[in-house]
């Protein structure tokens, strides 16, 4: 296992982090799955986080993140969330200013720390395409 460090403290603090769209429609295929799953490794990577594993089913995002101990969960969370649904519409219905009250993504998300069950976390997530039956043949990794 190898620690990340800040001035004064090593850490290693990744969770598992589930969340899903408005309604919970059936939005992420196509070209938003091919198109976001890059948006949320460049939004994470502003904020020193780093995305591990990640997995969209059609009507959820699964991810195995680090993050550093000096930024809360929730402040993550609805960073990636918040500007994501801003690159989305952006890119899909073709506004390009005024984005007050763009939700994509519902409210809430569910969380746990992964602790030493690493490895099965990661597989769980690589093999939701498996357990969504009603998946499409596209792959959801990013």
């Amino acid at each position: 296992m190898s620690y990340d460090s800040l001035s004064h403290s090593k850490w290693d603090c990744k969770y598992h982090l589930v969340f899903v769209p408005k309604f919970r429609k059936k939005k992420l295929y196509g070209e938003i799955r091919r198109f976001i799953g890059p948006v949320f490794h460049e939004l994470a990577s502003q904020k020193r986080c780093k995305i591990l594993e990640g997995h969209m089913v059609q009507d959820h995002v699964h991810m195995l993140i680090q993050i550093p101990p000096k930024y809360a969960v929730s402040e993550i969370v609805g960073y990636l969330k918040g500007k994501s649904a801003i690159a989305i519409a952006r890119q899909f219905s073709g506004r390009k200013r005024n984005f007050n009250g763009e939700s994509f993504w519902a409210r809430g998300y569910a969380v746990s720390t992964v602790g030493f069950e690493e490895m099965q976390i990661r597989k769980y997530i690589q093999n939701q395409e498996q357990l969504e039956t009603a998946g499409s043949t596209e792959d959801g990794m990013f």
